[in-house]
């Protein structure tokens, strides 16, 4: 029986695999409250000409405005790779409770730059289906090397 960050993280690489299939680099993200997703996002950088078209900047978005609210207190972003320091500032910012991710990035994760970015609160959990998550981003760039 998968544990609630499996669950949820399942999701959260339904949305990598959308990124996958439209060529962007496959990181997808879910934001859950209460048991409840409510912010869903993948990358989007080269379909919206955006550098900041990344997958948690998309569900923070769309959670915000889902909630009616610029503050995700009480959620948990759920997502494919350890998040860049843009977005891991975008979810201090959005006060988020916790984050869990799937495979650590270790080029450009925010682990590389910092780990006191967050409130002694925020609860950070790395890991989750990492070995799924991995393979997605993996199989991404050998088909971009094959082209």
């Amino acid at each position: 029986m998968p544990t609630e960050h499996e669950k949820f993280m399942k999701l959260a690489l339904k949305q990598a695999v959308l990124a996958f299939e439209e060529g962007e680099i496959p990181v997808g993200a879910v934001i859950v409250h209460r048991a409840k997703v409510i912010g869903k996002g993948y990358n989007q950088v080269q379909k919206l000409n955006d550098p900041t078209a990344h997958a948690e900047m998309i569900a923070i978005t769309a959670a915000c405005h889902g909630l009616g609210a610029k503050y995700l207190p009480d959620c948990t972003l759920y997502v494919t790779l350890e998040p860049c320091t843009m977005c891991a500032s975008a979810a201090k910012w959005a006060q988020l409770s916790a984050i869990v991710f799937g495979a650590y990035d270790v080029k450009a994760g925010f682990g590389v730059y910092t780990q006191k970015l967050f409130s002694p609160k925020t609860q950070i959990v790395g890991g989750v289906l990492e070995q799924e998550s991995r393979k997605l981003i993996t199989d991404f760039f050998e088909e971009l090397r094959a082209k």
